[in-house]
């Protein structure tokens, strides 16, 4: 199978990041909004795409100007395209089950901070330190699975498992039930892709709502019976400043977003495409066998940088904003464009290549930046780490399977995930 053409755009009015020829390598794309329009309102969704380093960062450290909470609000990113399609879902939501609150990440200072604390407690670097046994012993569990095969799906052998058993140790969520949450989760994420028609919403919405009532089961048990798992904890703590636990709405958009989404869908991503830049550069892997203690924990970096599991997010502008001649009304969404930032060539030198002695290689944006930095991102390394270090270990030679790749990515605005990767190896 050949891989997916590129499209490269000659001007930023052929950019169309709702097309699937865009998605599958949108870095031309990129490329030219950085020089021609750093700052470019999307004629189809409306929202102000920023795409140059400087201006990200800028933007995710002033939540005054710039807030989180607030997009959510407006109905997150269906209603930039149909306000009453968006009102229609949410219907559903309160007829069937339950409609999902501002996540954390959806949400600005003191709020944002206060709901926070019980994350912070559950990823503290000795937990981190503590869960690292546990997530060696599954990336080895994972690739005994199929190492005498000499091939695999590594998407679905490696990078989709091995953190969402983890995240599901975490929450206390049977190993047998994964599957059933990654269809849940898949779900979500096509949704948030903004690229279904209403039917295929719907469709996402019912699946949600299928996963509210397994997950309200799960509460009402901890509720009676507490344990030490993170969701008992975010059940039962109450948030002092609030004077009440997390209400059920809440509980059931954290499920979706920040934990099982979050803790697992970005980090797969990752693991998939890290082996796919193995392969595309030979000399990589081949430092990476001769010194993995000195080169992999910056190729972690790298993968994260060039490939960024989460393309963009949104904000939104509180006041009149301008920025490289351009007038951001308030109220207006933006799109901080992330995987555009994280190769802006005014930041990092040779922007579009693996360097392993790239100096400060955990610079990038890929874990967002500010007070909004992914809180999972030490335990995304590490399950990185272990899924690339087994392979390292017990593998000398690594290509793509012979006509099973096209490298074609699934349909979604935000994020970029590989549907599959079919690769084939010598072992020692």
């Amino acid at each position: 199978m050949q891989p997916y053409a590129p499209v490269i755009p000659e001007s930023p009015d052929e950019v169309n990041f709702l097309d699937a020829g865009v998605q599958n390598c949108p870095y031309p794309a990129y490329d030219l909004l950085r020089e021609q329009a750093p700052v470019w309102k999307d004629p189809i969704t409306n929202m102000y795409v920023v795409t140059r380093f400087d201006d990200l960062r800028d933007i995710l450290l002033d939540t005054k100007a710039f807030t989180s909470a607030m997009y959510q609000r407006k109905g997150g990113s269906r209603a930039h395209l149909e306000i009453e399609r968006a009102r229609r879902m949410q219907r559903l939501y309160h007829e069937k089950g339950w409609l999902p609150a501002p996540t954390l990440a959806g949400r600005d200072d003191p709020n944002h901070k206060q709901m926070r604390a019980m994350f912070n407690e559950a990823f503290r670097p000795k937990k981190i330190k503590d869960m690292d046994p546990f997530v060696e012993a599954t990336a080895t569990k994972l690739i005994e699975a199929f190492i005498d095969d000499g091939s695999c799906d590594w998407v679905k052998q490696m990078a989709v498992p091995l953190p969402l058993i983890v995240i599901g140790a975490q929450m206390g969520v049977p190993e047998e039930d994964i599957w059933q949450i990654k269809a849940w989760t898949d779900a979500w994420v096509q949704r948030l892709g903004m690229m279904q028609t209403e039917e295929e919403e719907r469709w996402s919405v019912e699946m949600e709502i299928e996963a509210q009532h397994y997950f309200q089961r799960i509460f009402e048990r901890l509720r009676r019976q507490p344990d030490d798992t993170l969701l008992s904890e975010l059940v039962n703590r109450e948030i002092p400043e609030w004077g009440r636990t997390l209400s059920d709405n809440e509980l059931h958009a954290e499920m979706m977003a920040d934990t099982f989404v979050g803790g697992s869908e970005t980090t797969t991503n990752a693991i998939g495409y890290g082996v796919k830049l193995l392969i595309d550069n030979p000399a990589v892997w081949r430092a990476l066998k001769h010194n993995p203690d000195r080169h992999l924990r910056t190729f972690i970096e790298e993968v994260v940088r060039l490939e960024s599991p989460v393309q963009g997010l949104f904000r939104t502008a509180t006041r009149d904003i301008e920025l490289h001649g351009v007038t951001i009304p308030e109220d207006a969404t933006i799109n901080v464009r992330y995987a555009a930032a994280n190769r802006d060539g005014r930041e990092f030198d040779c922007p579009h290549e693996i360097d392993l002695e790239r100096s400060k290689p955990g610079r990038h944006l890929g874990f967002g930046s500010g007070v909004h930095h992914c809180l999972g991102a030490p335990l995304a390394r590490r399950e990185m780490y272990w899924a690339f270090k087994v392979l390292i270990d017990r593998v000398d030679e690594i290509w793509f399977a012979p006509d099973k790749n096209d490298f074609t990515v699934a349909p979604n605005f935000a994020l970029r995930a590989l549907k599959s990767l079919h690769i084939e190896f010598r072992t020692r």
